[in-house]
């Protein structure tokens, strides 16, 4: 028996079959159509800016940092040119091995590849990386040579910061390094972070961190083509940095140099002012430190050599040192008696060599005493019965009501560091102090006795020696307090326009003259006669001044003797000034750490700085004005060469 085949009904299967296929292409086309306009008409703005972001990148161009000169034009801070070996990673087959084949031409220290893979781990793939940095003219020689064998490899020169002055008022510039986490949410919450993409190097302390602003610049970009690759094809857009600006200084590099230069190996600290102004003309903290160790990322060994100095040198001792004032709070002492009428010029006191009281002898530095001392003698011959006497009779609240006047126990607001971080505050005692500082009852009670070393700078008075030199400018410029500070005016890069940091005088205090020459008259009288009298015999201008000697720790009514005690408990030394006295110029106070009497150690460096900043006499006799002379003749002949 044969099939039996039904044709029509074959045709409507086949019919229906075409009809259905027909009818998906077309859906299928409908919605490819539908998604090629969604794409290529709705999203068109859309996907066009997303092709351009992945075929355009844009590189940001670091700005040359600004320089620091000092008052009279010496560099302090600039920048070199160096030449630096650079790999692009994207452009390098076998990373490791082109290292290692180049560490045959050029040194490349274990600490070079560990930056390298850190940068390397932070930049994009196209960007050029730093191996090695500041080549030397036979290494750059060398490389070129066999250049045609690392495609992705080469020599670029880069800009680097140089303190040609090495440690010099090192304290005081600060330093730049490497951009740290603290650095990056310091520069967010500033609303910066825009003008520091490809920036490597920040400041970190001093002058380089407070005008990190002004220093920076602004950042340039440079729009690269790219391929699918990450390669950089061609550049297309450059728009150029702009430098950082300038800063000129109050500082006076060779007045610092002589002030360091005085101190030898001793620690301590210096701080001159310009009273007139608050303009700081020398910042010395000794030791020093060289700030170039820091500027390409210090080693390992140079930081733990510094860090574990017994000597502390990265320690500020002139803004984050507190010290107990010894003698040089008299002459505040007595000011502020005679001006709370607490007592006149000429009431004396008789001095038997000691002061009772609550049942405890306070001594005098003089065995029997001064006799009858009034204010003048009270300050020339330094004696400390008439202040125990004068603390006792103030009480303690009156004595910081006035201190706090002169900027005792608080900080000046210098342009060092940021966030107030650059200095501290010191201690101005006082009975709201002391139930602030002791959590115990019993140790918040402040008790008449302990305001009896306070008026002789010691007890628990610690100042720093930034504060010191201050209250001593106001004194010389009679009660008008200005804030100290380190710029004088900043030189717009673009336009070289000058924008001056006006001084600013924070408050007139408003004195009797006539005490405040009572007071200058007498602490004239400590260098013409006094405890300063040796250090400042022969001096061919007029200056006033106060030595101090402050205990470390107490003698509990011992006799002190410094070949007895290690050196780190002996007393620091100190010495305030200014000259001349009709009209000063330059205020100081100067801290010598361990140093012994304030009339051996801390005065004669005070002298030595006024000898030139006054005098003109350079140390060792020669006068300023030869000096300058020889430098002259030695750039002309330079010239000449």
């Amino acid at each position: 028996m044969g099939d039996f085949h039904d044709p029509e009904r074959h045709t409507e299967r086949f019919r229906f079959r075409l009809v259905f296929s027909t009818i998906v292409v077309l859906l299928a086309f409908s919605a490819l159509l539908a998604r090629f306009i969604w794409l290529q008409v709705v999203q068109h703005d859309y996907y066009r800016t997303r092709a351009e972001d992945n075929r355009i990148s844009i590189v940001p161009i670091p700005p040359n940092r600004g320089i620091i000169v000092d008052s009279k034009g010496v560099v302090m801070a600039r920048n070199y040119s160096a030449f630096t070996l650079e790999i692009t990673p994207s452009r390098v087959d076998h990373l490791e091995t082109t290292i290692d084949a180049l560490s045959a031409l050029v040194d490349i220290h274990p600490k070079d590849r560990k930056r390298f893979k850190r940068l390397m781990d932070e930049a994009r793939n196209f960007e050029s990386i730093p191996i090695r940095t500041r080549l030397s003219d036979e290494e750059v020689a060398r490389f070129a040579a066999h250049r045609y064998r690392f495609p992705g490899v080469e020599v670029k020169a880069r800009l680097f910061r140089q303190y040609p002055l090495g440690g010099i008022a090192s304290h005081a510039l600060g330093y730049i390094g490497r951009v740290a986490d603290r650095d990056v949410e310091w520069i967010q919450e500033e609303g910066r972070e825009a003008n520091y993409r490809g920036t490597e190097h920040i400041g970190k302390t001093g002058l380089e961190q407070h005008y990190e602003f002004e220093l920076h610049g602004e950042t340039g970009y440079e729009e690269v083509e790219i391929d699918a690759g990450g390669r950089a094809v061609r550049s297309l857009k450059r728009t150029p940095p702009v430098t950082g600006n300038n800063l000129t200084l109050t500082l006076d590099t060779k007045l610092q140099e002589i002030a360091e230069q005085a101190f030898g190996n001793r620690r301590g600290a210096l701080v001159a002012i310009e009273p007139s102004t608050g303009g700081i003309l020398a910042l010395v903290s000794t030791p020093n430190y060289d700030p170039n160790l820091f500027v390409d990322g210090i080693t390992t060994e140079s930081w733990k050599e510094l860090n574990d100095h017994p000597d502390k040198p990265m320690v500020n001792r002139a803004l984050n040192g507190a010290y107990p004032p010894g003698s040089t709070f008299k002459p505040f002492m007595a000011l502020a008696a005679l001006e709370t009428g607490k007592r006149r010029p000429h009431q004396a006191i008789s001095d038997p060599g000691y002061f009772n009281f609550g049942g405890h002898t306070f001594r005098d530095d003089k065995k029997g005493g001064h006799g009858m001392v009034d204010m003048y003698k009270s300050i020339v011959v330094s004696c400390d019965t008439y202040y125990y006497v004068l603390a006792n009779d103030m009480g303690i609240d009156n004595i910081a009501r006035f201190m706090e006047t002169l900027g005792f126990g608080q900080k000046t607001g210098i342009d060092i560091g940021i966030k107030g971080m650059g200095e501290s505050e010191g201690v101005l005692p006082s009975t709201a102090w002391k139930k602030k500082r002791f959590k115990k009852p019993e140790q918040q009670k402040w008790y008449a006795g302990e305001t009896i070393s306070v008026g002789i700078g010691q007890g628990y008075n610690a100042y720093t020696v930034i504060q010191l030199a201050q209250a001593t400018a106001t004194v010389a410029n009679n009660g008008v307090v200005f804030r100290p500070h380190l710029v004088r005016h900043i030189t717009d890069a673009r336009t070289g326009e000058k924008r001056h940091i006006e001084p600013q005088p924070l408050k007139n205090l408003n004195w009797n003259p006539e005490h405040v020459e009572f007071i200058k008259n007498a602490m004239q009288g400590v260098n013409t006669s006094g405890t300063g009298a040796r250090a400042f015999a022969g001096a061919p201008y007029t200056s006033a001044g106060k030595t101090g000697t402050a205990q470390v720790f107490s003698l509990k009514g011992g006799a002190y003797k410094a070949s007895a005690l290690k050196e780190h408990l002996r007393d620091h030394a100190l010495f305030i000034a200014f000259a001349p006295v009709d009209k000063p110029k330059i205020a100081l106070a100067v801290l010598v750490e361990n140093g012994g009497f304030g009339a051996q150690s801390a005065a004669p460096i005070a002298r030595m700085v006024l000898d030139y900043y006054i005098a003109g006499k350079l140390p060792g006799g020669a006068a300023k004005e030869d000096e300058e002379a020889k430098e002259s003749d030695a750039e002309e002949e330079g010239d000449a060469q």
